[in-house]
C-alpha cells in the first residue's frame, strides 16, 4: 500500500482519520459560546453591570459608585464580561467607557425564543382554563 509522506512521518490510513461535518465543529463552536455566555451571566454582579450599561455608556468609576464594589473588583468582573464579547471599552484619555454589546445578547434571546413561545403558549391555555372555570 502505497502512503503519503508529511514531514518526514507517514500519513494515516483515510479510515483511521475520523471525519467531521464542519456544520458538527460551529454547532460545538455555537454550544460552547452559549455555554460560556450563561456561566458569565450566572454572576449577580455581571448582571447588575449590565443592567447599568443598558441605560448609557459609563465609566469604570460610577460603576464603582453604583455597585460599592472596590474598583479592582468591578474591573475583574468588566473583563469577564468583555471577554465574553457582552461590553465593549473605549477608551478616552485616561478614562475607559464601557458599553453593552448586543450581538451575544441577540443569540441568546434568538436561542430563548422557542422556550418563550413554548411558556407563552402554557400561560395561554391557562389563561383560557381560568376563564372557564370563572365563567362556571
Amino acid at each position: 500500500m502505497d502512503r503519503t509522506v508529511i514531514r518526514g512521518r507517514p500519513e494515516p490510513d483515510a479510515v483511521s482519520r475520523p471525519v467531521v461535518p464542519l456544520a458538527l465543529i460551529f454547532q460545538q463552536s455555537y454550544v460552547a459560546r452559549m455555554a460560556s455566555t450563561f456561566a458569565v451571566l450566572a454572576d449577580p454582579r455581571r448582571r447588575e453591570i449590565l443592567d447599568l450599561l443598558r441605560e448609557r455608556e459609563r465609566p469604570v468609576g460610577d460603576l464603582v459608585d453604583r455597585l460599592t464594589l472596590a474598583q479592582p473588583t468591578v474591573s475583574k468582573h468588566l473583563r469577564v464580561l468583555r471577554e465574553a464579547g457582552l461590553v465593549e471599552v473605549r477608551i478616552d484619555a485616561q478614562k475607559r467607557f464601557y458599553r453593552v454589546s448586543a450581538g451575544p445578547l441577540a443569540e441568546l434571546d434568538a436561542w430563548l425564543a422557542p422556550y418563550r413561545r413554548m411558556w407563552e403558549k402554557s400561560l395561554d391555555a391557562l389563561e383560557r382554563r381560568l376563564d372557564e372555570i370563572e365563567g362556571d
